[in-house]
């Protein structure tokens, strides 16, 4: 049996035509110490069995450290998502469940290379001078952490500095109990700013702000 369930296969065929630009999926595994990393290249060969738009390369986390390092990946399984550029989209863990259209959204979004925010949004974040990196903590049973990694991912692929890691907090506990996440999502920006929940777009903004200031 799949991951992607037969009955959902056809309409995600319809969605990934709708793809502007191919896309690369750089993925980092470690099989032998990996939980995940077997079940999601599994699923990443179901999704690249779709579409002629979305391909795949697979790297070993120990082997290829230097890759690693070159695409700031410090954990595993890890997910690059690079269209016309590695526009700094990144998921950590298993994109399942919830999380699956986490990693839809994230193709179409470097697929396009353009965002769906607001004028305001993107003029404040064309003056952000100094990096941010966004964190978003999540979990596969939380139908609203989706909402906030796409977010953030659209903040970074509207400026270059921005960075924003999406984080599935299960498969990570170390880092569950350094930034004490007790509700999800949870995102940290900088390791100045943090907060708990899906804010609107303006609020989401005033954080990333707030940490580069």
């Amino acid at each position: 049996m799949g991951m992607i369930p037969e009955e959902h296969r056809e309409h995600l065929k319809s969605e990934l035509k709708t793809l502007e630009k191919p896309v690369k999926i750089v993925m980092f595994t470690q099989e032998f110490e990996c939980q995940y990393c077997g079940q999601t290249r599994k699923l990443l060969e179901e999704l690249t069995g779709l579409t002629d738009k979305v391909k795949v390369e697979v790297f070993d986390f120990v082997k290829d450290s230097v890759k690693a390092k070159e695409f700031g990946v410090d954990k595993v399984p890890a997910l690059v998502f690079i269209g016309e550029k590695d526009f700094g989209v990144r998921f950590y863990g298993i994109p399942y469940e919830y999380e699956f259209q986490t990693l839809i959204e994230a193709v179409k979004l470097v697929s396009r290379g353009q965002t769906v925010l607001s004028e305001h949004t993107k003029e404040k974040l064309k003056q952000i001078r100094t990096p941010v990196h966004i964190q978003v903590f999540v979990s596969l049973t939380c139908p609203f952490c989706s909402m906030s990694a796409v977010l953030a991912y659209n903040f970074a692929v509207e400026n270059d500095l921005v960075k924003a890691d999406v984080v599935e907090v299960g498969e990570f506990p170390p880092l569950s109990l350094k930034y004490m996440v007790m509700g999800v999502p949870k995102t940290v920006i900088n390791e100045k700013q943090e907060f708990v929940g899906a804010l609107p777009e303006d609020l989401f903004l005033e954080h990333v702000l707030l940490a580069t200031t």
